[in-house]
């Protein structure tokens, strides 16, 4: 009888050996090979045929690891929320007087105080320092007010007024603007007419110009636009989110090319309909600085994403997110190295996934403990 192709030989001692006991051998010797090297890492293998030659090596691609620290501290979670970027306190201009436009300062120059911010007919309209607008024209005879204090200011500032600027236009006032109406090589009236002169709380900067040289224009009629020389961001809010901004709370600012920085909420504005694509929403107004102005130096109108810190939890452990490794199907653990170079798997619960990092606990892992992470 003929055995059947599934008999398995007699493999005794004594019995003559045949090409398959050493064939199974090969294979085993194979796998344990194959196995060890799969858990160590091993990138590559050859096969041991059983005359000696190699068969083709066959790469298996493995994850290059490193470590991070199990790290103790507070955790904040993250709301994105897009922002614009752009030069703060804009300001519409009006002629002071009616004529033609002969000059103005270029866009994008800053206009610091005593110089010209515009001209009307050859004579220039200038800027002085002052939260007040100008209501009426300077000379004598006029009653006290805040804006002669302001305009005193000024002219200190600009080294034509000697005494402590005050209330009233006195004859030292008079002296002054006509000392400052010599240097500008104007008449020396001692006289500053309504619309010669534009208070702004600082130095600005030249937004926009909406009569080009030559235009005829009515007094009043707009001329251009200033902005302060400070940036911050708007950011429109979900009456959702209301929540995530306070004044003087901390925010993070996602800026184009991938760079970061940080910044501060300055306001936060009442509820405000906004209208994009047809379609109107209610929205909060957040406006927010910048706490390191360099790093937008060359950035001019942008937009920008503006993370408002949301969940919180404190003094708790974190690791990386990719540090994760699941267990089984319902348990995450992290793999922790230990002094020896040897690696154990430690289930762990998670908690708040904030910033590209998970709050973890359990026993057998603490602050300072090395975990395994894929490099990136």
């Amino acid at each position: 009888m003929h055995p059947t192709l599934d008999a398995e030989p007699d493999l005794h001692a004594d019995d003559q050996p045949t090409e398959r006991g050493p064939r199974r051998r090969g294979a085993l010797i194979v796998s344990i090979t194959v196995f060890a090297l799969l858990l160590g890492g091993g990138a590559a293998f050859a096969v041991v045929q059983q005359n000696g030659s190699t068969a083709p090596s066959k790469a298996y691609t493995t994850v290059d690891t490193s470590t991070a620290k199990v790290e103790r501290g507070d955790l904040f979670g993250i709301s994105p929320t897009p922002g614009t970027i752009d030069y703060s306190d804009s300001r519409v201009i009006g002629a002071g007087a009616s004529g033609t436009v002969t000059a103005t300062a270029p866009v994008g120059s800053q206009v610091s105080l005593g110089n010209g911010l515009y001209w009307i007919d050859n004579v220039p309209v200038l800027l002085l320092h002052g939260p007040l607008p100008a209501w009426r024209a300077f000379g004598t005879g006029m009653t006290n007010g805040p804006d002669v204090l302001q305009l005193e200011t000024s002219l200190a500032g600009l080294g034509y007024f000697d005494r402590t600027p005050d209330l009233e236009f006195a004859e030292s006032t008079e002296r002054a603007v006509k000392r400052w109406q010599q240097a500008l090589g104007l008449g020396q009236t001692g006289r500053l007419e309504l619309g010669s002169v534009v208070f702004m709380t600082g130095d600005v900067r030249i937004g926009f110009i909406a009569a080009a040289i030559g235009t005829q224009i009515g007094q009043g009629g707009p001329l251009l636009t200033v902005t302060s020389l400070n940036k911050q961001i708007e950011v429109d809010l979900k009456t959702s989110d209301q929540r995530l901004a306070v004044p003087g709370g901390a925010v993070t600012i996602s800026l184009p090319g991938g760079t970061s920085t940080t910044g501060t909420v300055i306001t936060v504005g009442a509820s405000t309909e906004r209208e994009a694509n047809g379609q109107k929403s209610i929205v909060i107004p957040v406006s927010v600085s910048l706490d390191e102005p360099a790093a937008t130096a060359t950035l001019q109108r942008s937009s920008v994403t503006v993370g408002f810190p949301s969940e919180r939890r404190d003094d708790v452990l974190s690791v990386p997110v990719e540090a994760l490794i699941a267990l089984d199907a319902e348990r995450y653990g992290v793999e922790i190295v230990a002094g020896d170079g040897t690696t154990n798997r430690v289930p762990v619960t998670t908690g708040l996934f904030a910033d590209g990092k998970v709050e973890i606990s359990g026993d057998g892992v603490a602050a300072g403990d090395d975990v395994v992470v894929p490099e990136a």
